[in-house]
């Protein structure tokens, strides 16, 4: 199985740790959107695309680069998140996304996301929340995440 994973993390880093563990878990490089050309998704059996949550939503450059990509028939892709705060059960950040993948060709086979350091707007004045995030609960969950990716594609 070949896999590459397309990350935006702009603020803590926080998403690049997820990025980076579930990279050594899929064999997988990490890059930015501006590091790959949309062409080269097509040689890859899966691609991952995440960032962290800005107003409910990923990140305008991964939005930007999905959004680009051409609609053809393609391969599995997955989404994570970091976050400050969870998925709301009557709108999660995550189906605009998937959606978006769909439309393109993509088949979402899953989705991934924890809680990160959060230094928003109003958050910013008390030093942020959520400091200690992701913590080793997390990236145990992003790892187990990656490695049922990696059963369910290679099979």
């Amino acid at each position: 199985m070949k896999a590459i994973i397309v990350c935006t993390s702009v603020s803590h880093g926080n998403t690049r740790r997820i990025a980076d563990l579930m990279g050594q878990v899929l064999a997988a490089r990490v890059v930015t959107p501006d590091q790959i050309d949309a062409a080269e998704l097509d040689g890859y059996d899966l691609v991952g695309f995440g960032s962290g949550i800005f107003l409910g939503s990923f990140h305008a450059q991964l939005r930007e680069f999905v959004e680009g990509l051409p609609e053809q028939p393609r391969r599995a892709a997955f989404i994570f998140a970091t976050s400050g705060f969870p998925e709301a059960r009557f709108q999660r950040f995550s189906r605009p996304l998937a959606k978006l993948l769909e439309q393109k060709g993509f088949e979402v086979t899953g989705s991934f996301s924890c809680r990160a350091f959060d230094t928003y707007a109003p958050f910013k004045i008390v030093g942020g929340i959520r400091k200690d995030r992701p913590n080793g609960a997390d990236l145990a969950a992003a790892r187990a995440f990656a490695e049922r990716l990696r059963a369910r594609v290679a099979a």
